[in-house]
């Protein structure tokens, strides 16, 4: 059985939520579908970016899903991403008030015993195992995760690096864009998490591990993570979506 359940929080600074998030789900068939945005733009357009990129997203998933001959998740997701891509890019050039906005994406989606991830950016997906290991999934599009790639910086350097929030990947953001896809295989016990950088600002990655493993199920997983991001004063949006494999 598979628990699904995402939360999102405008934290304690911002005036607008600019995080997005959508969810598919059809337990009979053993298919799910998940995904958060974080959107950047001025005035209202990171709002749009993100909600755009994960409405259209979602409902390229779907008519994947409906087809009479499916392809793999990885060849889905990456078709969904570059329908979303075109969507937030054309609405972008057409709309002057949103001109300049994307967004990131950090998607998974599960086809009975298949599923993958795909992410756009610096939101992040995290698979805790059922024994209470915690990996990080994805790789950060971002300055100083390149840094960090290159041995320029630590990660605990990058944590506070004044160029940690310019990310070298957006959806929308250009006609055409390069996303990282990973096969995974959820197995009983699991939970996949994912999460904005408004979490993983401020959130550890021990601590992601001992409140995702001590939570009873996924709705109070995802609280008890926002709950300890509020605490810490949220300066950014925050948002967590989790599936757990029950």
């Amino acid at each position: 059985m598979i628990e699904l359940f995402a939360k999102t929080d405008v934290g304690k600074v911002r005036k607008e939520n600019q995080d997005a998030w959508r969810a598919y789900s059809d337990p009979e068939l053993g298919e799910f579908a998940l995904v958060v945005c974080d959107g950047m733009g001025g005035a209202n357009a990171g709002s749009t970016a993100s909600t755009l990129a994960a409405e259209s997203f979602l409902a390229h998933i779907r008519s994947c899903l409906d087809a009479p001959e499916r392809a793999a998740p990885d060849k889905i997701l990456r078709d969904a991403v570059a329908y979303a891509n075109a969507c937030v890019y054309d609405r972008a050039f057409q709309d002057a008030e949103c001109h300049g906005m994307g967004t990131t994406l950090v998607a998974a989606l599960i086809m009975g015993t298949t599923a993958a991830v795909v992410n756009v950016g610096d939101s992040r997906a995290y698979l805790l195992k059922g024994g209470g290991e915690l990996a990080c999934i994805t790789n950060d599009h971002s300055y100083v995760a390149e840094m960090v790639r290159r041995g320029l910086l630590t990660r605990e350097e990058a944590r506070t690096h004044p160029k940690r929030n310019i990310i070298t990947r957006a959806l929308g953001a250009e006609l055409y864009v390069e996303c990282d896809v990973f096969p995974i295989t959820p197995e009983q016990g699991d939970a996949l998490m994912l999460c904005s950088d408004g979490l993983t600002n401020e959130v550890r990655e021990a601590e992601l591990a001992q409140l995702m493993a001590q939570a009873p199920d996924a709705e109070n997983c995802c609280t008890s993570l926002i709950e300890l991001a509020l605490d810490r004063g949220a300066p950014d949006n925050v948002t967590a979506a989790v599936i757990r494999v029950v």
